[in-house]
């Protein structure tokens, strides 16, 4: 297996970057191939020892900026994220794992990869913790604030796998995000959705979801449009923060909670819906984050994520 790696994206990179592909290339077989600007990327390896037929650097002399546009990748064709995802194209890598601009990273992935057939838009997906261990997968999360009722059932499909693939679940339970348990509750956007995903013979759907159930295990995967699904996150990002302080200030230490919400452990999470597997990381990510991204994306590929979307969204209406 091979996967590229954008050494520039992020903000810490390449520093943090090159140390995470490090870490993991000494428990894995796996070939990493630094996409970066070359002298950047020598002069963070040149004093470590490592396996160089498991890492190998690939020149990208353009770096897309975190505060950049998506629109600048017209006029930086050789940035790190563009070669990284051409490479996948190409199929001279099986993933690609980035800690730079989502925007960016997007915008490569669905002009370069392409989205799959029957997808309109392509959701970010989170993994939010839960008690007992439970977690729960909650898309989309950002990447589109305006969403359809048959927008919403692409997500619940395309969610229902990479659940399964994280959790071992085969039929994962689909809620969809609303305000209230009863059918009749929400805006026409959740009632239309409601309809659809209960109808849809392929998904597990046991209705509507509140918010504050999302912790309690009562499905493994919820749906919801990308600004719900965003204030929501970082409404929980914000709380788990304020607890941990005062759970600090009182205790003079973390409770262990407090660590599942540590998107380190987690690493990253694919765009969804495209034809490739392009893994997103936080931008603020550091090497634990990137070897578990790195981690996420051997898992998408050794569990072929793509064609598990391809499948599960056959039955899906033109």
């Amino acid at each position: 297996m091979r996967i590229a790696l954008d050494v520039m994206g992020g903000d810490y990179a390449p520093k943090e970057i090159v140390a995470g592909a490090l870490r993991w290339s000494q428990s894995s077989e796996t070939t990493l191939l630094l996409v970066g600007r070359e002298d950047s990327i020598a002069r963070e390896l040149q004093d470590c020892s490592y396996d160089h037929n498991k890492i190998s650097i690939v020149h990208a002399s353009q770096v897309m900026e975190m505060d950049e546009s998506a629109a600048a990748l017209r006029n930086k064709k050789d940035s790190s994220i563009v070669v990284a995802t051409r490479l996948v194209k190409e199929g001279k890598a099986d993933a690609v794992v980035s800690c730079g601009s989502t925007g960016a990273q997007m915008a490569a992935a669905i002009i370069i990869l392409g989205r799959l057939a029957k997808i309109d838009r392509s959701p970010i997906a989170a993994l939010t913790p839960g008690i007992g261990g439970t977690n729960t997968l909650l898309l989309d999360v950002g990447a589109n604030v305006d969403c359809k009722p048959q927008q919403l059932l692409q997500f619940a499909l395309l969610g229902k796998v990479y659940a399964s693939i994280l959790t071992g679940v085969e039929n994962p339970r689909v809620g969809l995000l609303n305000i209230g348990e009863e059918e009749n509750k929400g805006n026409s956007l959740s009632l239309d959705t409601h309809i659809l995903l209960k109808e849809h013979p392929g998904l597990n759907f046991v209705g509507n979801i509140e918010g504050r159930d999302l912790f309690f295990g009562k499905s493994e995967v919820v749906v919801c449009d990308g600004f719900t699904g965003n204030i929501l996150l970082k409404s929980l990002e914000g709380i788990a923060m304020l607890l941990g302080k005062a759970c600090f200030e009182e205790l003079g230490q973390l409770p262990k909670i407090y660590q599942q919400f540590d998107y380190s452990r987690v690493g990253g999470t694919p765009l969804l819906g495209v034809d490739g597997v392009s893994i997103v990381c936080h931008g603020s990510s550091k090497s634990e984050a990137v070897f578990n991204g790195i981690r996420i994306a051997e898992q998408c590929v050794a569990q072929r994520l793509v064609q598990r979307q391809i499948l599960a969204l056959g039955a899906v209406g033109d």
